[in-house]
């Protein structure tokens, strides 16, 4: 395993790799709250069939955090970091494994380059109506209204107790390591975190906007998809996962037992759906 940055627009993207980088590469996405270190169980397991590579997104984990009043913390501007990554790095063509907020970047990327995708895992990664959960309700009201006292009541988002029941909740006592949540929970302690994370949740909205034009990609080019999702996610629910077969003939549904950090427990078992489908 190699961990080392890149400069993209002047800025430091961290990322982890590993495999030799003349095999096929698969290109890892992380979500909220969490950052490449989400992959550190998965990426020995590919790693002799694939070269393996997971960046921290600007403002996320070991990346250059600028402060939100001096960038611009979109999911379109995220998403051409991700791009200037893969320029810099010499990557064309790859695989992608989304989850989370990584769905919308993978997926911008996706109907940016088609081309250049050789098969897609969404794990809890949903770009479907279907797969948008109870709480997504309040946030509508909220995109519709974007009061400060709203804005302040979101930030609870990134509260421990919060962090440690998105990775918790859905999943058998005892089963999850406490390692991916209690770094979660230091990089919450960075300076500005509560504000750049939420210029994210606000701007999530033009996500859910862009859902017709990803489900037009998938429609249009018919990409392999492997859907590993923790059916227990209460935040992407596991709606969201069979909708990729209304539209893609070469999707299939694996529904885990197992919440929004389903890799956590189910690695192995996401591995090795992996290795089957592509090595």
């Amino acid at each position: 395993m190699k961990f080392s940055t890149v400069k993209v627009n002047g800025l430091n993207v961290f990322y982890r790799e590993s495999g030799d980088s003349n095999k096929p590469t698969f290109l890892l996405l992380h979500g909220f709250p969490t950052a490449s270190h989400m992959f550190r169980n998965l990426m020995p397991l590919l790693e002799n069939d694939f070269h393996v590579i997971a960046p921290d997104f600007i403002g996320f984990g070991q990346s250059d955090a600028p402060v939100h009043t001096e960038f611009k913390y979109t999911f379109a501007n995220l998403t051409n970091y991700v791009d200037g990554f893969l320029d810099a790095m010499k990557i064309d063509k790859f695989y992608m494994y989304v989850f989370d907020y990584g769905a919308p970047i993978g997926f911008n990327l996706a109907v940016k380059y088609p081309d250049r995708i050789l098969g897609i895992v969404s794990q809890n990664g949903n770009i479907y109506q279907e797969g948008l959960g109870s709480k997504w309700e309040g946030r509508k009201s909220y995109w519709a209204n974007p009061t400060e006292e709203l804005r302040e009541s979101y930030k609870s988002a990134f509260k421990p107790e919060t962090i440690i029941g998105q990775y918790t909740g859905g999943e058998k006592a005892g089963s999850v390591s406490p390692d991916g949540y209690t770094l979660d929970i230091h990089y919450t302690e960075s300076p500005d975190y509560a504000e750049r994370q939420s210029d994210l949740i606000f701007d999530y909205q033009s996500n859910v906007a862009n859902y017709p034009k990803y489900q037009r990609y998938v429609r249009d080019y018919q990409p392999e998809i492997i859907a590993a999702w923790g059916k227990n996610d209460p935040s992407f629910v596991y709606q969201g996962a069979q909708a990729f077969t209304k539209d893609d003939k070469n999707a299939e549904v694996h529904l885990l037992d197992g919440g929004h950090f389903v890799l956590e427990t189910h690695y192995q078992e996401i591995g090795q759906l992996i290795l089957n489908k592509w090595a």
